[in-house]
C-alpha cells in the first residue's frame, strides 16, 4: 500500500511540474505570437485610445491575441458602466463596444478607475511619453495602478521582438 501512495505522488508531483512547465512555454509562445502578429497591424494603441474617447474615460488599453486574432481593446468608463471598445486595426476606428459583465474583467476595471480618480495624466499623453522616450519602440498595452498611493502606468513597448516594461507617472 504505502508503495501505491508513493507511485500516486510521484505521478501527481510530475503532472504538476509539467502543467508548471507547459504554462511557461505557453506565455513564451503568447509573446513571440503577439510580437508577430504586431508586424502587420497598421493601428496603433495611441489610435485606439484616441477613437475610444466617444465611449468614457479610458482606463486601460492593450493588443492582445483573442480568439486567435490580433484586437486592439480598450477599456473605458462611464458612470458606473464599464466598457471594452476593441478597435479595427487596420483604421484604429471603434470595430465594436461591449459593456463588461465579466467578474475577473470587471475586478480589473475598478481597480484602474481607482487608479485614474487619481490621475492628472491621460492614458494617452503618458503613452506618448513612453514611446518617445524609447525610440523605435511602439505601445502594446497601458495599465493604471495605484503604487503607494500614486498613480502610475505600467507601458508595455515592443521594439522588434523584444517586450519592455516602463512605468509611467500619472500624477
Amino acid at each position: 500500500m504505502p508503495r501505491a501512495v508513493l507511485l500516486v505522488s510521484f505521478i501527481a508531483a510530475i503532472g504538476l511540474w509539467s502543467a508548471g512547465g507547459g504554462s511557461a512555454r505557453a506565455e513564451a509562445g503568447d509573446s513571440a505570437a503577439l510580437a508577430a502578429a504586431m508586424k502587420d497591424a497598421t493601428a496603433t494603441l495611441q489610435g485606439g485610445l484616441t477613437a475610444s474617447e466617444p465611449k468614457g474615460t479610458r482606463i486601460s488599453a492593450k493588443f492582445e491575441i483573442g480568439d486567435g486574432k490580433l484586437q486592439l481593446s480598450v477599456y473605458t468608463m462611464k458612470g458606473n458602466d464599464f466598457m471594452e471598445v476593441v478597435a479595427d486595426l487596420k483604421t484604429g476606428a471603434i470595430a465594436r463596444a461591449e459593456k463588461i459583465t465579466d467578474a475577473v474583467d470587471l475586478n480589473e476595471a475598478a481597480s484602474q478607475k481607482a487608479a485614474m480618480a487619481k490621475a492628472k495624466v491621460s492614458l494617452l499623453v503618458a503613452t506618448e511619453m513612453a514611446v518617445k522616450a524609447n525610440p523605435g519602440s511602439r505601445a502594446v498595452s497601458i495599465v493604471p495602478e495605484l503604487k503607494n498611493g500614486q498613480a502610475t502606468a505600467e507601458v508595455t513597448l515592443l521594439t522588434g521582438n523584444a517586450f519592455k516594461k516602463v512605468s509611467e507617472k500619472l500624477d
